[in-house]
């Protein structure tokens, strides 16, 4: 049985897919300490610098809402569970499980690229989702504030833009986005997965608490900014029944926008999706699994466009007219003039970054 890591959802070291090798421990009789207390404690967050080529990552998705994102992070401290991101770990040749949050790696390049991306003269305005694969607020960017930094070309340029995170630390940002928030440049969505602080220091550990997100919902509200919530993902039986009530306190907290994505089980993201449930939810996991089976044609997952974000079946069929029920008992997407659309007309290419001279360097 996995025994849960203080601080992180992932318990193992599972290897990535790309994998050769792999090393399994043993017990050889000798005693050793690994206490709950031990093994946190050797697991400390690894920050790397990473020299970015290329920012802006494009795609023509059809059940998604954007077509360029840009993320400032590879790896996530938040360490959620359930995260689909985890897979991007093997191609590091690093684990998807505590690898992918304990060892991240900060584009410190990234506000000089996007710069140099916009600038190029065959370069068409798009709105750009900031941070979707792992999350740009995430606790090192209290350090190393390179989300800000995007964000601040942004602003330079008037390029419209979206942000989905999980930590309340977007306050920081506020004097940034308000005013972009004025010409519709941005917008706000948080990820609230459920309002119990018990069950979203199990699922998201390093995330902040429900009630974090919501106040900080509530604050950029009244600063103007247009905010929305996600309700991602839900999980049959771990917080499904919390649907209604996630969405009437984001309501309550100033969103005027809504949406849902269905649990995702990619790649490595399924087995150790399948530890924590045997680490937390024992009694229960059997019953998850056949549920999320059901819904994806027997399978862990299905990556089919259309399929991947609401699963199919008589439980997807109950949870979509459930959230269009609440959507609409409560306000939510109503009109185009309660979620004012990003404005592309207002970009400004900023100059090209000047090469460098050679005179005086060829003696």
């Amino acid at each position: 049985m996995p025994t849960p890591i203080k601080g992180r959802g992932a318990s193992t070291y599972l290897p990535g897919r790309f994998e050769t090798q792999t090393s399994e421990a043993v017990d050889d009789g000798w005693a050793v300490d690994e206490s709950e207390e031990f093994a946190a404690a050797r697991l400390r967050t690894d920050v790397r610098p990473e020299t970015a080529r290329s920012i802006i990552s494009r795609n023509n998705s059809p059940d998604v809402g954007f077509s360029q994102s840009v993320n400032p992070y590879r790896g996530c401290e938040h360490g959620c569970s359930y995260c689909f991101a985890r897979p991007t770990h093997a191609y590091l040749n690093l684990s998807p499980g505590l690898d992918f949050e304990t060892k991240i790696f900060a584009k410190t390049n990234a506000a000089e690229v996007l710069r140099r991306e916009l600038s190029k003269p065959g370069y068409v305005p798009q709105p750009i989702a900031l941070g979707i694969n792992t999350d740009a607020y995430q606790p090192i960017e209290r350090k190393l504030g390179i989300t800000r930094q995007l964000i601040e070309v942004m602003q330079e340029t008037r390029h419209p833009f979206s942000l989905i995170t999980k930590n309340a630390l977007v306050e920081r940002d506020m004097d940034l986005l308000a005013p972009l928030a004025e010409q519709q440049l941005v917008s706000v969505h948080f990820s609230v997965t459920s309002l119990d602080p018990h069950l979203s220091a199990k699922l998201e550990p390093r995330a902040s608490a429900p009630h974090a997100r919501l106040r900080a919902m509530r604050r950029l509200s009244d600063a103007g900014i247009p905010v929305g919530v996600m309700v991602a993902p839900v999980i049959p039986w771990i917080n499904d029944a919390e649907l209604e009530s996630v969405l009437e306190a984001a309501r309550d907290a100033g969103a005027s926008s809504a949406g849902y994505v269905l649990l995702r089980l990619p790649y490595e993201v399924a087995p150790l999706f399948r530890d924590w449930l045997d680490a937390h939810y024992p009694q229960r996991a059997e019953h998850v699994m056949s549920t999320i089976n059901q819904l994806r044609d027997g399978k862990d997952y299905d990556s089919q466009f259309g399929k991947r974000m609401r699963g199919e079946g008589v439980y997807a069929d109950l949870l979509a007219n459930r959230f269009k029920l609440a959507s609409k008992r409560l306000g939510f997407n109503a009109s185009r003039q309660q979620w004012p659309w990003l404005d592309c007309s207002k970009f400004i290419a900023p100059l090209p970054p000047k090469k460098p001279s050679l005179q005086g360097e060829l003696f």
